[in-house]
């Protein structure tokens, strides 16, 4: 049995347990960082609403549970309570968090199809390829069409295995894995599409509240419009191998004129093969 002290003391290292949580998350210091995107501050509401309501549960749960370690603590001259069940007290823990779960369910299921909702029409494009542990970019030139692609067609000189017999792709713009930068408009729709070459990758900007999934075989994309020019840190948010942490990437947010600009400084498909 437990001296009636034990009870006291793990009562008392529970308190301060959840006491260092809660002033640790409000303290702001792992606080997401500063958003730079639109759709950014939906995810921020989603993710604040959700974060209040587990950190109150853990709160109450931690604070009743401390309570019953101190309160009930070991008593040589007590018997043990037999306590049968109760109806309205367990109705009310399993609808009430019912409740709850099924509307943050609903509002990330929005979140989500607004997020992955099909490009606009006037939507910038670009392609984001993951491999062990570099990222290549592709844009889709004057034309706006990608030209087709085949895995059969990787060389070395053509790391995305692009049909050279595609006139679409004459006017494509690549950089091969740890080549490039990606560079992309402020305050225009961008669509990324995203394609893995060897393993699962995730492409993640944390300032943009971006994170993606690359698979092999598939081809997979978000849309997404930024609101501040600067340069972001790509990283690979999926354990993809052993040089995992090295796989990081440049994303640079300018204006539509310098994007158009520095596209027109770029080597086509047809400038290295024609």
């Amino acid at each position: 049995m437990f001296h009636p002290r034990q009870g006291v003391a793990l009562g008392l290292f529970i308190f301060l347990f959840v006491l260092v949580a809660v002033l640790s998350v409000a303290s702001g210091r792992w606080w997401l960082p500063p958003l730079a995107s639109v759709h950014g501050a939906a995810i921020d509401r989603l993710f604040t609403v959700t974060l209040l309501i587990t950190g109150v549960v853990f709160a109450l749960v931690h604070g009743l549970l401390a309570y019953s370690v101190w309160r009930f603590r070991g008593d040589p001259s007590r018997r043990a309570a037999h306590i049968r069940e109760h109806r309205a007290l367990e109705l009310t823990w399993t609808v009430v968090p019912a409740i709850i779960l099924t509307a943050l369910i609903v509002s990330g299921g929005q979140l989500w199809l607004q997020i992955h909702r099909p490009p606009p029409a006037d939507a910038f494009v670009v392609e984001v390829w993951g491999e062990q542990f570099k990222w290549g970019f592709r844009y889709p030139g004057a034309d706006g069409q990608f030209g087709r692609t085949d895995p059969r067609l990787i060389t070395d000189d053509n790391p995305f295995g692009i049909d050279l017999e595609d006139p679409a792709a004459r006017d494509d713009i690549f950089f091969p894995a740890g080549q490039g930068e990606l560079y992309l408009p402020v305050n225009r729709p961008v669509v990324v599409y995203l394609r893995a070459k060897d393993v699962l990758h995730s492409f993640f900007v944390p300032r943009l509240r971006v994170k993606q999934d690359l698979v092999p075989g598939m081809t997979t994309r978000f849309v997404f419009t930024a609101t501040e020019t600067g340069d972001y840190e790509i990283a690979c948010a999926e354990l993809c191998g052993l040089g995992h942490y090295t796989m990081r990437g440049l994303l640079t947010i300018a204006t539509e004129e310098e994007v158009q600009r520095w596209l027109a400084e770029q080597l086509t498909v047809a400038d290295l093969f024609f």
